[in-house]
């Protein structure tokens, strides 16, 4: 659906005992957003029904069961199943896990098949939505499966973009799996998002230290030093804008990071507290690398919240606000290119 006017947004609804359908009801009951794209809701019209009364939310849907049906400018809800759910708020509940799967593929199938333009996905509980036909650490690790590219677990708010050499990664495996081959895989993924999804011409990229310190010449480690410095250096003489690595803990901290385009992290932690520290409430999970657009506001399920009406929808707007943006950059850069005499880009 290659609209850049009437953006097709796909949403999966997440763990429905979580926080998900509040924040979802509450971006949309602002009427503006409507005039941005046209959401589908991959739920129930039952499950809708009850959280726009339980939050006292006053979003009209279209409730569908064909993706055909979906009527643009409006608030459409897919329906995944049809029997009534009993949801409890704040409880961990391997039932929600499986709606929130069947929710997740019905839009992903939507996405692969061309009846959406991006996917937005609400938070779900990593631990209840494991079974027998479903068994990845989250999101990013099924969507690299499904759909075609190298996928980059890639932090962004603003002009903070952090992505990540490995993920969801135990931390005692970490130096394992650091290889030159990772390493060039993941920068030229990130700098090939920063030109076609972010209209950066010419991406500066910082890539942080794998050791406290960097190793400090072999005395902490030396991974930095055999693995990290050549391979920076030959991805460096290729033409690319790559510095570093430079010591995690000094870096935020220094405003160094306000230097760069983007950040690449070695693991999960060492870039996202960081991230999640200087924007949290503005930050976007932006699954980069791969064909089709996802992404995901920058929190979990927040039970301890759930239910109780006061959870915070900024960053699930900004997940909104961020696919659609990401949508026409991408739309704009592959029109450019193939149609070189065009001329025209701006960075940001």
């Amino acid at each position: 659906m290659e609209n850049v006017e009437n953006i097709i947004v796909g949403i999966s609804i997440g763990d429905l005992n979580g926080i998900g359908g509040e924040i979802i009801l509450k971006t949309f009951e602002d009427e503006r957003s409507l005039e941005l794209c046209t959401p589908v809701v991959f739920a129930s019209s039952k499950v809708m029904a009850f959280l726009n009364t339980h939050f006292n939310t006053s979003v009209h849907f279209n409730a569908i069961n064909d993706l055909e049906h979906m009527k643009q400018g409006k608030f459409n809800v897919f329906n995944c199943w049809k029997e009534a759910v009993d949801i409890n708020f704040g409880q961990e509940d391997v039932n929600m896990g499986a709606y929130a799967i069947t929710s997740l593929e019905a839009a992903t199938k939507a996405l692969k098949d061309g009846n959406i333009d991006v996917l937005v996905t609400a938070p779900i509980n990593k631990h209840t939505i494991q079974s027998n036909t479903f068994n990845f650490p989250g999101h990013t690790d099924y969507l690299a499966e499904q759909l075609e590219g190298e996928s980059l677990m890639f932090m962004v708010a603003n002009n903070l973009r952090v992505g990540l050499l490995t993920d969801h990664v135990p931390l005692k495996d970490i130096a394992h799996h650091i290889t030159p081959e990772l390493i060039e895989k993941k920068i030229s993924i990130v700098c090939e998002s920063l030109k076609k999804d972010f209209r950066i011409n010419t991406p500066k990229i910082a890539v942080l230290g794998i050791n406290p310190h960097t190793g400090d010449h072999g005395v902490i480690g030396n991974e930095d030093d055999a693995i990290m410095r050549p391979t920076l250096k030959k991805i460096k003489a290729s033409g690319k804008l790559v510095f570093g690595p430079y010591a995690a803990d000094s870096f935020f901290g220094s405003d160094n990071y306000k230097n760069f385009d983007a950040i690449i992290a070695v693991y999960h932690d060492q870039g996202l507290i960081p991230f999640k520290t200087l924007s949290f409430g503005q930050g976007v999970n932006f699954t980069g690398g791969l064909n089709k657009i996802r992404t995901s506001p920058d929190h979990g399920t927040a039970y301890e919240i759930a239910g109780k009406g006061v959870a915070d929808e900024s960053s699930f707007k900004e997940a909104l606000f961020t696919a659609i943006k990401i949508f026409r950059n991408r739309s704009e850069y592959e029109e450019f290119s193939a149609n070189p005499l065009k001329k025209g880009s701006k960075k940001g």
